[in-house]
């Protein structure tokens, strides 16, 4: 299994969200800022993010985007599903037709690697990866480098 960038960057996202969320909304413009992202990907997969309910947009001056529901009860597998990933590494993805429209000698092998990933992306939270302190070292820097604290202390202030 390969996780393209579609998965990877959904899961930057709402990690820079659940990470800033505390403080209020948060722009697709400071995530797209903070963590290199193209806006207008970041829009493609926030639409997806809110259809799925992890995200739900706030309007007016002071708003963007919050978490839908506490950071605690989104997985980094819901968000990956959310954006229409898969985390499958068999090769038929799982219609077991891998050999010639049979089921191939490693098929289960894969099969058993794809249900355990999904478990143990299943069993980690936003909030779980966000408390680690090497994630919120990270976090600190790219607040830094892209005066993001300026913009957050104003907003707070207001």
């Amino acid at each position: 299994m390969k996780l393209s960038t579609k998965g990877r960057y959904a899961v930057t996202a709402m990690m820079d969200l659940a990470i800033h969320d505390r403080i209020g909304p948060v722009t697709l413009a400071d995530i797209s800022q903070c963590q290199g992202i193209s806006l207008s990907y970041l829009e493609q997969l926030f639409a997806k993010l809110r259809k799925q309910g992890l995200v739900e947009g706030v309007r007016g001056p002071g708003g963007g985007y919050r978490l839908a529901r506490p950071a605690d009860q989104i997985t980094v597998a819901n968000i990956i599903t959310a954006v229409d990933e898969s985390m499958d590494v068999t090769r038929c993805r799982g219609n077991e037709n891998c050999q010639e429209g049979e089921r191939c000698l490693t098929h289960e092998l894969w099969d058993d690697l794809s249900n355990r990933l999904y478990e143990f992306l299943d069993g980690i939270t936003l909030a779980q990866f966000a408390d680690r302190p090497e994630v919120q070292a990270v976090a600190k820097r790219q607040d830094r480098q892209v005066n993001r604290h300026h913009f957050i202390f104003r907003r707070s202030a207001a």
